[in-house]
């Protein structure tokens, strides 16, 4: 069972959930969008049995942590050193970090920026910033994203977040979200501010030019050194297959395609994602 915290993050009030022994190898979890911490539920457990301390934030902007409302709070960098700033109130020094999405996105950047933070690394359907820019330039990607433009438009959006929200998760296998769980967004998504915090991930992405954004060319090094395992559900229907691939940014790289998953890789088959973590995260 898990259990719930708030923590002063960086400035950030940050609220998380728990699992497994407090002196376990800490594993960070970071949730894309529409979710919140409960994108992990089928993860806690198993990993808490398996040995180690899990803490599934909720990002900034969703559910219960702090929602900034400038659009200039949501870019990238901030993000990661969000997460960077946890794991330090944690009284850790660094931890396996586990993102799906946004939160693969965001792990993305925490793993090449601030190396010494990121033990090893795991990827859920998020591609690598230098892949991300290249296919974003095909027009069948684009089309894919056609919501990351849609967002940038003002108030619209907040308006249909919880139509796009329950859009957003289709294309899952029979009951891997139940009324239940859509219970529990349509709560997260309620919170005041939340809907704006979620949407303005994407206005910043384009408007601050972030290093992970579709707009810029990144001349840094993007390299991963961290041990890096991708989960990769091939029945996406946001992200072309090419956006798996992340080789020759991540020299240490294990890929493992799931081809009856869709995005919601850890929702589908989450016998086969949990396994995967345990094995990887043991080393």
């Amino acid at each position: 069972m898990w259990t719930e915290h708030d923590v002063l993050a960086g400035g950030l009030r940050m609220h998380y959930v728990a699992a497994g022994p407090e002196q376990g190898p800490l594993v960070v979890l970071l949730h894309g969008f529409p979710e919140f911490w409960r994108a992990w539920e089928y993860q806690l457990g198993p990993l808490a049995r398996a040995g180690f301390r899990v803490v599934a934030p909720d990002l900034r902007g969703y559910n219960l942590t702090e929602k900034p409302p400038e659009v200039h709070a949501y870019r990238v960098e901030t993000l990661q050193n969000d997460v960077a700033a946890l794991i330090r109130a944690l009284g850790r020094e660094r931890a396996q970090v586990v993102g799906h999405d946004w939160g693969g996105i965001v792990a993305w950047q925490l793993a090449i920026r601030q190396p010494g933070m990121v033990e090893r690394l795991v990827i859920l359907n998020a591609p690598h910033p230098a892949v991300s820019r290249r296919v974003m330039k095909d027009p069948a990607q684009q089309r894919r994203s056609w919501y990351i433009f849609f967002f940038q438009l003002p108030w619209l959006p907040e308006r249909l977040l919880p139509a796009f929200g329950n859009w957003a998760l289709r294309g899952t296998r029979p009951g891997s979200y139940t009324e239940e769980d859509r219970a529990h967004y349509r709560r997260a998504w309620a919170q005041p501010g939340a809907a704006s915090g979620m949407i303005n991930y994407y206005r910043a992405l384009l408007r601050h030019g972030t290093r992970h954004g579709l707009n810029r060319h990144d001349p840094h090094n993007e390299t991963v050194k961290a041990p890096t395992l991708i989960i990769w559900g091939d029945k996406d229907v946001a992200l072309l297959p090419e956006m798996a691939e992340a080789q020759p940014w991540v020299p240490d790289l294990r890929l493992v395609h799931l081809p009856r998953a869709s995005h919601w890789v850890m929702r589908d088959e989450p016998v086969k994602v949990n396994n995967l973590l345990i094995d990887f995260l043991q080393g």
